[in-house]
């Protein structure tokens, strides 16, 4: 004997679409994103579109053209301060406070994508930068 179904209720289906609305991401993330991103045509950024974004910021050009500036005249000092520069925005971009939540609503959405990739370029310019510029005399024991 099979047991006989009920049919559903429609407050309960309506309630279950009203949740998911109010949870899925919707226009008020796409402000965000038209914040964060004004140009973002829709499709999900990835690493490598991130770290291009990243690296075509006017900061990111100033440090790679002090970079290979540096890396020309093998400069010590300009090694150090190019490297500096490159912590410093690493440290802003990923430790930099984000008050309204704006950034993490826009990675929600997918206009953001994760910088791992930009910050591990950075990195191995950073140790190329402090290999090439390093001191190559010997000192002396005399």
């Amino acid at each position: 004997m099979t047991r006989p179904t009920r049919p559903r209720s429609p407050g309960l289906s309506r309630g279950l679409f009203a949740i998911l609305a109010l949870i899925w991401p919707s226009s008020a993330l796409a402000e965000a994103c038209t914040t964060e991103r004004p140009g973002w045509d829709g499709t999900p950024a990835n690493a490598i579109s991130e770290a291009l974004f990243l690296a075509s910021s006017l900061p990111a050009v100033v440090l790679i053209v002090a970079t290979a500036l540096a890396l020309r005249f093998r400069s010590k000092w300009g090694g150090l301060a190019v490297v500096s520069g490159w912590s410093i925005l690493i440290s802003l971009r990923v430790f930099g406070t984000d008050p309204t939540g704006t950034r993490q609503k826009a990675t929600i959405e997918g206009c953001i994508g994760s910088p791992t990739l930009f910050i591990a370029l950075v990195a191995a310019i950073c140790i190329a930068t402090i290999l090439y510029t390093a001191p190559t005399e010997r000192r002396s024991n005399d």
